[in-house]
């Protein structure tokens, strides 16, 4: 009886439920409290870091004429789909990664890998969209205008969207309508995503935009590199902004892919093993890290994101003709 009581109070030590007063909740592990807290400050000034710098953008775009471009609309769409990102998904993401319960209720247990699928799914649209863009707007700029324009791009931008929602919600099909399979006990939220989508999934969202991408990139380059050498001196500002357009947006579909690998690498090799559910929580938080890395890029390479972030942030915007104000100050 004695030896019964000691082994009992250390169970109570080491693990606890979920839901206490629930006879069906689940139990969880306790974790050095240091752990804890180095875990949600990480999570808390990243997800707030990647929404304040998704804002500029969004708020620099809209707000101030001379980016009110094609180019910059599709911009805007991939900062909305990242700042989506960092409001909801990297928020719920940093807590799986160190609160082994679920909290947020089964409905939404059902309605986060949703949003989780549309929204990276959506920005590798954009960015095969942006793709494209950056090819015509190289291979053929004088007739770049007549094949490029706003409503054309936002048409794109609408059907990318529906076609991510569509895409996600086919392969997440059964958790959405059978929410009671995501879980054993009260308190537990995993996916499961049969191998077979997992296979399509990497296919459609790796393998296929990645040769695509590339191709187009390879081809710009090449582009690029010719018209270096022939062009005259009247197109060749154009030429040289292009070819540093097209170079930054590079960038970005390169850091895309080099955080989305590890995760489909991962998910075709463990992602059918329920043990490993704490390495795909850190492969989905790689992913959602994209988020913050955009907007990143842009105030590395982009000189009209940094100006109109000192105009934001120093609330020069407030004045009535700061949309008029010059992004582009020709350089000494």
């Amino acid at each position: 009886m004695s030896d019964w009581g000691v082994t009992n109070t250390e169970n109570v030590q080491s693990v606890q439920y979920c839901f206490p007063n629930n006879n069906l909740s689940c139990t969880r592990s306790i974790r050095p409290e240091a752990e804890y807290i180095i875990v949600y400050i990480f999570v808390s000034v990243t997800s707030v870091f990647t929404v304040f710098l998704n804002l500029l953008v969004i708020i620099s775009i809209l707000h101030f004429k001379q980016l009110h471009t094609p180019t910059n609309v599709l911009i805007l769409s991939l900062a909305v789909a990242d700042l989506i990102a960092g409001l909801i998904l990297m928020p719920v993401q940093g807590m799986k990664l160190i609160e082994p319960c679920w909290y947020f209720g089964e409905i939404f247990c059902s309605i986060f890998p949703l949003i989780l699928y549309v929204v990276v799914t959506a920005s590798l649209g954009n960015l095969i969209i942006i793709s494209v863009d950056r090819y015509i707007a190289v291979n053929d700029p004088l007739r770049y205008p007549l094949k490029v324009n706003t409503n054309r791009v936002i048409v794109s931008i609408v059907v990318n969207w529906l076609f991510s929602f569509i895409y996600s919600f086919y392969l997440l099909y059964e958790s959405l309508i059978y929410p009671e399979r995501n879980h054993t006990c009260i308190g537990e939220c995993v996916l499961y995503v049969r191998l077979e989508y997992l296979i399509l999934d990497s296919f459609v969202c790796l393998v296929a935009p990645c040769c695509v991408i590339t191709s187009l990139y390879v081809k710009i380059c090449f582009v690029a590199n010719y018209q270096a050498k022939h062009i005259n001196s009247v197109t060749d500002k154009k030429a040289r902004s292009e070819k540093k357009a097209a170079k930054t947006l590079g960038i970005v579909v390169l850091v895309y892919l080099l955080c989305w690998m590890p995760y489909y690498l991962t998910t075709l090799s463990l992602g059918h093993d329920e043990n490993d559910a704490l390495l795909i929580n850190i492969m989905q938080w790689i992913v959602c890290m994209n988020s913050l890395m955009n907007p990143l890029i842009y105030a590395m390479f982009y000189r009209w994101f940094r100006l109109s972030a000192k105009y934001i942030l120093t609330l020069k915007i407030l004045e009535p003709s700061s949309k008029y104000f010059s992004l582009f100050p020709e350089e000494q």
